[in-house]
């Protein structure tokens, strides 16, 4: 079985950018959320329940292709800066990190797939894959629904589909979601414009972390809001048709600003290179939006691509957060030592990086083209 210590020394692709296409698309994820026929659903179910049908489940779980030496644990017997580093690495939620009685994460090696075990759900279970890639993340994940379906009698309804706690995920059970780096649109103000159009057909944007989380570095996710009446198929569809709308909108966006307004964007990257390579202290939200202008820059071809080390962004990124953060330390940090140990990582990670060549390099329009369109 997987230690948490060796979770967090190998960091899955799709949080450390090997990614099948560079820049603005991040990541792909599948959810699909069941329950057992037989038991209350979690949110009305005391602990014997939830504690039976962790057992119920857990079998089936740890037989899945792909889950031998997992990580599997029942949250109660995780510290809370464990809980915490795993929603930061977005392996769990932030509901399930405060999971009462019953609560388990079971996490594959690759860290592409993990099952949380009564969350608001008997059963979430989500793929994740670096860039634009929903429909392997769906095949993924389809294999490991169908091998406990084989085991396990889900609340099911011929005419409803898959019964859920929240009346949002019956029918497929299902959503789809990408998180998508957006730094032209927000600089230029259209942000806004954006997610209220999506919001109109039936998508949802949120946060880094999810609903009701602020969507720091620029980074958006954008997901289907209902997934009754609509077939699992018709969901990935619409989805990768919106958000190759989004990739063009932020590469027009791009293109505008930097047509209109070159010296904006280029005192936006110095800045946030001067900040982030000589800082002494600095909160988790400026560190992540500066670190977004350095993601931009590489995109614009201003600085080299990211490698695999320590310097590579999205390990910085990771390794920054406050949870993570307070475990590397191996005790408690106050926040203001947070923010002093914080400013030492990114003078550290980044002392390597070079200053960025604004005068040259051009961003691929390419680069994000949806899968079905290439």
């Amino acid at each position: 079985m997987m230690r948490f210590s060796t979770l967090l020394r190998n960091p899955a692709p799709w949080m450390c950018g090997t990614r099948k296409l560079p820049g603005i698309v991040i990541s792909s994820r599948i959810r699909l959320a069941r329950n057992l026929a037989d038991y209350l659903f979690p949110t009305r179910a005391d602990a014997s329940v939830r504690e039976a049908v962790r057992e119920a489940v857990l079998p089936g779980v740890r037989g899945i292709p792909g889950m031998e030496k997992a990580f599997v644990k029942g949250m109660e017997d995780l510290p809370g800066v464990e809980r915490r580093v795993l929603v930061e690495r977005h392996l769990v939620s932030r509901e399930h990190a405060g999971a009462e009685a019953g609560g388990a994460v079971v996490i594959n090696r690759p860290q592409s797939m993990s099952i949380m075990i009564n969350e608001e759900d008997h059963l979430r279970m989500q793929a994740m894959l670096p860039g634009f890639d929903l429909r392997s993340a769906f095949t993924h994940l389809q294999e490991a629904d169908q091998h406990l379906e084989q085991q396990l009698d889900f609340a099911f309804d011929q005419r409803l589909g898959y019964l859920t706690s929240c009346p949002s995920n019956v029918g497929t059970g299902m959503r789809a979601s990408v998180m998508l780096h957006l730094p032209g649109l927000v600089l230029a103000d259209q942000m806004n414009k954006v997610i209220n159009a999506i919001n109109k057909i039936g998508l949802a944007v949120r946060g880094l972390f999810g609903e009701g989380s602020e969507a720091q570095s620029n980074l958006f996710q954008v997901s289907n809001q209902t997934t009754l009446g609509e077939s699992e198929a018709e969901i990935i569809d619409r989805l990768e048709r919106v958000a190759g709308q989004i990739i063009q909108n932020e590469i027009q966006a791009r293109a505008k600003l930097l047509a209109e307004r070159p010296d904006f964007v280029r005192d936006q990257v110095g800045r946030a290179y001067g900040l982030l390579r000589h800082a002494r202290i600095i909160a988790t939200k400026e560190a992540l939006n500066h670190l977004s202008m350095l993601r931009l820059a590489i995109d614009l071809g201003w600085l080299p691509p990211q490698n695999e080390g320590d310097g590579n962004l999205d390990l910085v990124i990771l390794d920054l957060q406050p949870a993570h953060m307070q475990w590397h330390a191996g005790h408690k940090l106050s926040p203001e030592e947070r923010d002093m140990r914080r400013a030492r990582l990114l003078r550290e990670r980044l002392h390597s990086l070079p200053e960025p060549d604004m005068q040259g390099g051009a961003e691929d329009a390419s680069a994000d083209t949806p899968p079905n369109e290439s």
